[in-house]
């Protein structure tokens, strides 16, 4: 191995000036004090607390809350109410059905299943036809909905879900799911719901069924003219439905789990009896 030669390296003397400055440099402009330094971290405490409270505890709390031995489906059953059923789409994907005719004789029955048939003037649900099927076969009283689209012709949309559903003897009414106001004024909306259910109402001959959210209902549909049609409220986290109006059913949790449905899927109840539901079924 090599012997490498030595170099002389000459060095700089430091002077006093330069060793005063590396031991205390000046504060810069861009540090940060450090009272707000931790003001943002308690504020970013704070947002992230709220944010997770807000997501993943409140929705949920309701499962966690005690239910006097009312819980059935991973979520609390509201007292009362003998007649339960559920609403499906294809978002619950395939439906086991030789699974969910079990809960018809478990401690809360299932008496009906709701299927989402069509949407806007040609969005069809893709499970529709085979859900719809099934559902009959399986002993289920049955029934269809349509979303409703504030930015298509009700008239069109009306005529989408005539085409698509074949409602029988032993069914329920048609319903209209109405949420969303779009760009519509109240008033306009009002008046488009209207068209669909009249025209829906002289196909099949029986008055459909309004399904929307308690504060939707009160905020948007709060008019006497739909006082005479049924009404399927949804209406989340409480023990009681507070709309105060006539109600038929109440879609009380969309966390319910169950063997048959590999997703969570809507809960809900009748407020009568099952020969009263078989009652306002269709002819």
């Amino acid at each position: 191995m090599a012997v490498p030669r030595k170099t002389n390296i000459t060095r700089r003397p430091v002077t006093r000036r330069a060793a005063t400055c590396r031991k205390k440099q000046p504060a810069g402009r861009g540090t940060m004090p450090n009272w707000l330094r931790n003001s943002l971290a308690v504020v970013v405490v704070l947002l992230f607390s709220a944010g997770f409270y807000y997501f993943f505890i409140f929705p949920y709390a309701y499962r966690w809350k005690p239910c006097a031995g009312r819980r059935g489906y991973s979520v609390c059953i509201p007292r009362g109410y003998q007649v339960h059923g559920i609403d499906i789409s294809r978002h619950q994907g395939q439906i086991d059905w030789e699974e969910l005719i079990h809960h018809r004789q478990s401690k809360f029955p299932l008496h009906f299943v709701f299927m989402k048939a069509t949407e806007g003037g040609d969005f069809p649900d893709v499970t529709f036809r085979e859900n719809f099927h099934n559902a009959r076969q399986y002993g289920f009283v049955r029934g269809a909905y349509h979303f409703f689209s504030p930015r298509t012709d009700p008239v069109k949309q009306a005529d989408f879900f005539i085409r698509t559903v074949d409602l029988q003897s032993g069914d329920l009414p048609p319903v209209l799911d109405i949420e969303v106001i779009g760009n519509r004024t109240p008033k306009e909306l009002r008046q488009a719901a209207l068209t669909w259910l009249r025209q829906v109402e002289d196909h099949y001959g029986v008055k459909p069924i309004i399904y929307t959210s308690y504060k939707f209902k009160t905020s948007y549909l709060n008019d006497s003219v739909f006082n005479t049609y049924p009404f399927w409220i949804a209406h989340y986290h409480v023990d009681t439905l507070r709309y105060q109006g006539h109600w038929d059913f109440w879609q009380h949790s969309d966390g319910a789990r169950m063997k048959g449905v590999s997703k969570n899927v809507d809960l809900n109840v009748y407020r009568g009896t099952p020969d009263e539901l078989r009652q306002l079924t269709i002819p």
